[in-house]
């Protein structure tokens, strides 16, 4: 079939305009935060959206990553979801398992057994498991944060419950309402203690933590966990120096 000269212009100017949307596209915040980050975008669910896994899981979704976060009761995060932005939605917490590349653990910790007996094997596929829940004995009970403390700890305990998945520990021992104020502080950036066994999940953990504007810190292997809670000598805020000094006189 012949080709209508007529229709060459309006073909150019259709051309022209794509290549505009395209260079729109290429210069939005979303791919600059997926080039100058290091890495595309990662689909991160939530378990968990109080006070820790609310305040996280906005702060990621600010960032530029597409944020699930769950409830047995998705209805009642709506206004969460708006806060956190259009990269935002809610679901159950099996969707969010579903939904995540990563997952951020922000539960009580006796529901960290539950959890990894309903969906562990999906947690156990994904490339890293954020653990940011604590025992803690006014909410769990002193007896149950013994328990936890005789078998090694949180840190050795999540890997226990959760086998398989690959876990780092972080944001454990500093208070949710220290996240936003000091994400992308002008000077020094806020240290984060990490704690983790396997050299890949921290470095996607390091690179995650860095993008929502904070410094992170490895301070040993899962073990050392039993050290990210609050009350321990890494518990509130401290620059990165003094956390490293802090974790060198911890066994």
């Amino acid at each position: 079939m012949t080709e209508d000269s007529s229709c060459k212009p309006n073909r150019r100017a259709f051309l022209a305009a794509t290549s505009l949307v395209v260079g729109a596209v290429a210069a939005s915040p979303l791919a600059a935060f997926a080039q100058t980050a290091g890495g595309a975008p990662l689909k991160i669910g939530t378990i968990g959206a109080g006070h820790e896994g609310g305040a996280l899981g906005t702060l990621f979704a600010k960032a530029g990553h597409p944020v699930m976060f769950s409830s047995r009761n998705p209805e009642s995060l709506k206004d969460l979801v708006a806060d956190a932005g259009p990269t935002a939605q809610a679901g159950t917490v099996a969707q969010a398992v579903a939904f995540g590349d990563v997952i951020l653990l922000a539960v009580p910790y006796p529901a960290v057994e539950e959890i990894g007996h309903d969906h562990g094997k999906a947690i156990a596929s994904k490339q890293l498991v954020l653990d940011v829940s604590n025992p803690i004995p006014l909410r769990d009970g002193s007896a149950f944060v013994q328990g936890v403390a005789d078998q090694g700890g949180p840190g050795l305990v999540t890997a226990k419950l959760l086998p398989g998945a690959h876990i780092v520990r972080a944001f454990n021992a500093i208070s949710y309402r220290s996240l936003t104020p000091n994400a992308h502080r002008t000077g020094e950036p806020l240290g984060i203690p990490i704690a983790g066994d396997e050299e890949k999940a921290i470095a996607l953990a390091t690179r995650l933590i860095k993008e929502i504007g904070f410094e992170p810190v490895l301070v040993g292997g899962l073990a050392m966990g039993k050290y990210l809670v609050p009350g321990t000598p890494l518990g509130g805020e401290h620059t990165p120096a003094e956390i490293r000094q802090i974790a060198a006189t911890l066994k």
